[in-house]
């Protein structure tokens, strides 16, 4: 896969995400499961790599799925407790699992386009 190909496959999943979960939180707050505060502290982590993600920042790639690792532990939680909302976890695993995969690999892709990366030690003279 080419850089350009997981850019887009990573901005449009990532953009998906948001939206599925910023519906499912905003809802369960407005039919009161959640207050609607509660609700917008579970989507605010999801905005801080917003702007580097549809920039393409290598670097913001490489650390939100640190943030995506809380977001997979509420839907394989969710979808080990209920059956109501067993669909929408399951939706928001595989995504985040695709996500999970794509923003890495994203990141080392273009980030050696770039020529980013850690630097070897050089080579000590004795």
């Amino acid at each position: 896969m080419t850089s350009q190909t997981l850019f887009q496959l990573s901005r449009i999943g990532y953009l998906a995400l948001l939206l599925l979960l910023s519906g499912w939180f905003i809802q369960q707050g407005i039919n009161g499961t959640y207050s609607l505060g509660f609700s917008l502290i579970w989507i605010i982590p999801l905005l801080f790599p917003l702007k580097g993600i549809l920039t393409g920042n290598p670097y913001t790639y490489a650390w939100a799925s640190f943030i995506l690792c809380v977001y997979l532990l509420h839907g394989l939680t969710l979808a080990c407790i209920t059956t109501d909302a067993f669909v929408f976890a399951l939706i928001e695993s595989v995504l985040i699992c695709i996500l999970l995969v794509t923003f890495p690999f994203y990141a080392r892709k273009r980030g050696r386009e770039l020529g980013l990366g850690l630097k070897k030690k050089s080579e000590q003279k004795s």
